[in-house]
């Protein structure tokens, strides 16, 4: 074969993969496309696959193989200790949202006039509003039209939601039927996206294993410290008498997602009205056990639970999940602090392989290198 035939062949092969590799790319992309309306389900199916992969693990040895079975009793546990808990404080919460909206409207609680009472009783908050250019009573219309809004929504879905139960309950049968695939075939889809993808099998299974323990750690720990905090709230409440307490209790579990500020946007304005209407005792009481005990779990448990097993910063704790609520909605808590620990992957990987060594690595950096390597999901 003559060198133009060679050259020939070589520009054809290259067309040739060229071509294919874009068909490809269009292709997949074109099948993600079709699965978008599902991507709620299937990230929460791997979610579960990595959190309760240890169950399922110890299962399946126990059990011989039986793979099936292991898989099935797994994904009972999770509906038993997961899954119906939430259930009954869902439904729980939209009708305390729905009572709620009803107040309102009928004018048995008006959240002007208290606004208007912390005013009376505080006129310094009147001052430092005054330096920012606010003005207090814009504000009072806001929180009110914000309140009508937020509970006028809870009470139309949970209209929604006796409506809607078929739809609802078909997709949580769907994520709980990937679920059990996942947990089932979670090591042999890692294997096969390692031999698909083409970063070099050492790097793929160091981001593998970030991507665990970092999908763990943020939700387990997210979710302990939330409930925890939620719990305690509710029951402060109850406890000073405050109505709505399972209602405030479930929104400061879901503001408790938020790190640093969370559960004390909602127990820290109720403090001070308590304050201005001059409860002095109860006020005080809840001070102290919203900065005492409820800031306590999370200054104590999140860096515990979250930062130390992400081995992120604390900064970049709470950037990426505020960012990720941000940009993802309710899941961005889990997808936020995933991003992050990915991005410092792969410049942890850039800086080890294509750059020149250096004596001052982040920690970070040494203890990604060293954590070893986990195919499983």
């Amino acid at each position: 074969m003559n060198k133009a035939s060679k050259n020939s062949s070589k520009e054809q092969f290259k067309l040739e993969q060229r071509s294919f590799l874009l068909m490809l790319i269009l292709v997949t992309l074109l099948f993600l496309g079709v699965l978008k309306p599902f991507w709620g389900a299937i990230f929460w199916a791997c979610i579960i696959g990595l959190i309760f992969h240890p169950i399922y693990s110890r299962l399946a040895l126990y059990w011989n193989q039986r793979v099936n079975l292991a898989a099935l009793a797994t994904l009972t546990v999770c509906v038993v200790i997961g899954v119906v808990p939430s259930l009954f404080v869902l439904g729980s919460f939209f009708q305390e949202g729905a009572s709620l909206y009803q107040r309102l409207q009928s004018g048995d609680f008006d959240l002007g006039s208290r606004i208007e009472v912390i005013r009376d009783s505080f006129p310094a908050v009147q001052h430092f509003l005054e330096r920012f250019n606010l003005d207090l009573n814009d504000l009072k219309n806001q929180l009110s039209s914000a309140a009508l809004g937020a509970s006028r929504f809870l009470a139309q879905n949970a209209v929604e939601v006796g409506q809607g139960t078929l739809q609802f309950f078909v997709g949580l049968g769907l994520m709980l039927y990937l679920s059990f695939f996942m947990l089932r075939d979670g090591s042999k889809l890692v294997q096969l996206l390692v031999r698909a993808l083409p970063l070099g099998d050492e790097r793929e299974h160091l981001l593998f294993t970030k991507f665990a323990e970092v999908a763990r750690a943020t939700v387990k720990g997210n979710l302990v410290v939330a409930v925890v905090q939620g719990t305690l709230g509710g029951i402060i409440f109850a406890i000073l008498g405050i109505s709505g307490a399972l209602l405030w209790g479930v929104v400061m579990t879901l503001l408790s997602l938020i790190p640093v500020v969370g559960a004390g946007l909602i127990w820290a304005p109720v403090a001070v009205y308590l304050f201005a209407v001059g409860e002095w005792v109860d006020g005080l009481i809840l001070t102290a056990f919203g900065a005492g005990v409820i800031g306590l779990v999370d200054n104590a448990l999140r860096p515990i639970l979250v930062g130390r097993d992400t081995k992120l910063p604390d900064y970049m704790v709470l950037l990426s999940t505020l960012g990720g609520f941000a940009v993802f909605g309710m899941n961005g808590f889990v997808i936020g602090p995933l991003v992050a620990a990915l991005f410092v992957a792969f410049w942890e990987i850039f800086m080890r392989e294509f750059n020149a060594p250096h004596t001052d690595i982040p920690p970070a950096a040494s203890s990604a290198e060293n954590s070893p390597a986990d195919d499983s999901i």
